[in-house]
């Protein structure tokens, strides 16, 4: 019952993690209070976007570009369609922060991005319809990744590396002593390993109090859905993904994917949850439909009926930035979590990043903005 590597929490994060810690020989053991992929966590409802050229700040690009490279490697190891080259359109005011970010990125790192007026947007995809203060910077090589197809991919290839999976096994205690660290399971289980991996999304906060280590993680209820539309304007092949980014709100969305619907979401609000309960179901929560609708109404005109719409989680950070990043007091403990709703498209980076924590000590990628050490409560308990 010894590891050399136990990762507590297997879903994005976490699986990506224990395929590269098994591929470099790791005896690893991958613990899960669910049976990843599941729709208990922040990880389901089918697909997320994935962008390059990152409006929530530069430093992202290089973690973005790996992670490309790395779901391109998984697509082709495993034959799986990971990702839909549908491109993206960041939309918003010229003068917005999210939209120069958008610019700023493509030129720094010489991205293909097409900075286009709202009319030039509004020609191109009948679907939308932008105000004329509105830029549309559109990323061609972008897309979507199919979110459930990733998470199985990396279990397939992690399982054919060695990698141990124990399903609905939650951890009830972690215990870290000089020379190892004893893990505890709600069904009686004892393991132990030289090294661990916290990455447990919204149940991250809590078994990081049992190490002395209070973190500003906040888990919130989010809300998606999917609309009947004409594919005439809105399917995969003829319509992007997008990010709006407006003066009181921010939304995103996917194209009608197999003839799935247009599906948007509200990326910014929410109400803050209990991870152990249950969650209200969409359309309990006055704000659900009303504002999936008003967006569609205002930039997406075109007839539209909601089909269905689900609950998921953001684990969110004060600075809505990550935490990625080894325990100050335990060195073998490394810790992925708060990903503030836009984490997944980088699952495939992060799980080498800690892989590579754990086995060298060191990653070869700047994580320095996503350290502990900016939050200034760290370790008060």
């Amino acid at each position: 019952m010894h590891y050399d590597v136990i990762v507590i929490g297997a879903g994005s994060m976490g699986m990506a993690a224990g395929y590269f810690l098994s591929q470099s020989g790791k005896k690893t053991l991958l613990l899960d209070a669910f049976n990843p992929p599941h729709d208990k966590g922040s990880h389901h409802g089918e697909t997320r976007i994935i962008r390059y050229a990152y409006g929530e700040g530069v430093e992202y690009v290089p973690l973005a570009l790996r992670a490309r490279d790395l779901w391109q490697e998984l697509a082709q190891q495993t034959g799986k369609e990971i990702f839909l080259q549908t491109g993206v359109i960041n939309v918003g005011d010229k003068n917005i922060p999210f939209i120069k970010n958008v610019i700023k990125s493509a030129e720094k790192f010489d991205l293909p991005l097409e900075v286009m007026t709202a009319t030039e947007v509004n020609e191109k995809w009948e679907g939308m319809q932008l105000p004329d203060n509105y830029l549309g910077c559109f990323e061609p090589t972008s897309g979507v990744l199919r979110v459930e197809s990733c998470i199985e991919a990396y279990r397939e290839l992690a399982i054919n590396a060695g990698a141990t999976i124990r399903t609905n096994s939650r951890v009830i205690k972690v215990d870290p002593q000089t020379d190892k660290v004893t893990i505890y399971t709600e069904d009686g289980a004892i393991f132990t390993a030289d090294s661990v991996i916290i990455s447990a999304g919204a149940w991250a906060g809590e078994i990081l109090k049992q190490l002395d280590l209070k973190l500003p993680l906040n888990p919130i209820r989010k809300t998606f859905a999917w609309y009947d539309v004409d594919e005439k304007y809105y399917n995969q092949n003829d319509f992007p993904a997008f990010t709006f980014e407006l003066a009181e709100s921010i939304y995103y969305g996917f194209p009608s994917i197999d003839g799935a619907g247009l599906k948007v979401g509200r990326h910014d609000g929410g109400d803050n949850i209990n991870p152990d309960e249950d969650k209200l179901a969409f359309g309990d929560v006055v704000g659900d439909v009303e504002n999936l609708n008003g967006f569609l109404d205002e930039f997406m005109p075109r007839e539209h009926e909601l089909k269905f719409g689900k609950t998921c989680m953001y684990t969110m950070t004060p600075d809505e930035d990550f935490i990625i990043d080894v325990h100050p007091k335990h060195n073998n403990i490394a810790i992925a979590a708060g990903f503030s709703g836009h984490g997944f498209k980088f699952a495939s980076a992060v799980g080498e990043v800690l892989s590579d924590l754990i086995t060298k000590g060191f990653t070869d990628l700047d994580i320095t903005p996503f350290s502990i050490k900016r939050f200034s409560n760290v370790g008060k308990i």
